[in-house]
């Protein structure tokens, strides 16, 4: 073996979900929105400036977009190409003690690759049967905490009161709240930003607001985080939004109308999807993001995920303990979803 390759680092990889490249599918296996940009930032495209120049490396414009919507001064939000990459920073900026950091067993499964890749101990703390976090597994001594609200893959939101029991019992270290999904029907930690200095909390243009092709995550918590965030990123790559985005994320907050109608549109299809799985002997807990976490009564959830893949429709399977029996279903149209009702009834009752 030759000797240089003792010195590669050895990380086993995020999966994210497949990509199929025929467009003739009904795709629901990566919880992306189903809808379209607003139209005004299709229309806005055309504002795009010059591309042969370095977009603005503080992306002022939109720090500033996203501080006005969320009422927020411009030195509490930090941006970045989608919530990955905002997350990655934290991870390398916050979590550096000599103690492990705890997260979900069953949560986001891009946390673990971070610690690993960035060389951080950490403790996954056991959801409890219902797949709820247990804010009692997050009081001992730590190195930090993240979490998502709601949780990925089950969908399920924590009340504020659990999350500030947890900050409550954490001030000496910093708490990441990833809210990815928060917008189809839960209630943001932000509030909690006014008592606590330790928080972080995280979003993204990716699910709510039809841009994941764009790339854009921000965080928002004290000045004195982001300023810590900033001079990690400016450590690493300062450019890290384009101009695209930067122009493009700052109209899309504009589209109040538009990005509230969609919401609706996904909730209702939600809702409507979750009574088709009960008359179809599928289980599955009380999701408030855009997608449902499910199980069905006698049928193994392997076996209907290659069944729907052979019918060409994507859903999420995830070979891991205590959830290889549930399937993630991202909510699609209401066409889309009808049509894989349709798929499930034939499948349930062959």
């Amino acid at each position: 073996m030759k000797k240089w390759k003792n010195n590669i680092r050895q990380v086993v990889p995020y999966v994210p979900g497949e990509q199929p490249e025929d467009r003739n599918v009904i795709k629901l296996n990566t919880n992306e929105n189903p809808y379209p940009p607003a139209p005004g930032v299709m229309a806005a495209r055309e504002q795009i400036g010059d591309l042969r120049l370095y977009p603005d490396p503080a992306a002022g414009q939109l720090v500033k977009a996203i501080a006005d919507y969320k009422g927020l001064s411009e030195d509490q939000v930090f941006v970045g190409v989608g919530s990955d990459d905002v997350l990655a920073m934290s991870f390398m900026t916050f979590f550096n003690s000599d103690k492990p950091i705890f997260f979900p067993d069953i949560t986001y499964s891009f946390y673990d690759v971070w610690a690993d890749l960035f060389r951080i101990s950490y403790e996954r703390k056991a959801l409890d049967d219902d797949f709820c976090i247990r804010p009692g597994d997050y009081y001992p001594e730590n190195g930090g905490v993240i979490f998502p609200n709601p949780n990925a893959p089950t969908g399920i939101l924590m009340d504020l009161s659990d999350i500030r029991d947890i900050l409550e019992h954490n001030q000496d270290v910093i708490v990441i709240v990833d809210e990815a999904y928060i917008d189809f029907g839960g209630e943001s930690a932000q509030e909690l930003l006014t008592d606590f200095d330790n928080l972080l909390i995280v979003q993204t243009f990716s699910k709510s607001r039809s841009m994941a092709g764009v790339r854009i995550g921000y965080a928002m918590g004290a000045p004195e985080i982001i300023r810590a965030l900033n001079d990690v990123k400016y450590s690493f790559n300062s450019y890290t939004l384009n101009q695209p985005s930067i122009v493009l994320g700052t109209v899309s907050l504009r589209e109040e109308g538009y990005f509230k109608e969609t919401l609706k549109k996904i909730t209702d299809t939600r809702e409507w999807f979750k009574k088709e799985l009960a008359r179809l002997n599928f289980s599955c807990p009380d999701s408030r993001a855009n997608f449902v976490f499910v199980t069905h009564d006698r049928l193994p959830a392997r076996d209907i995920f290659e069944a729907a893949r052979a019918k060409n429709i994507y859903v999420r399977y995830f070979n891991k303990p205590r959830i290889d029996n549930y399937l993630r279903i991202s909510i699609g149209t209401m066409d889309e979803m009808k049509a894989f009702v349709a798929f499930l009834e034939e499948y349930v009752n062959h």
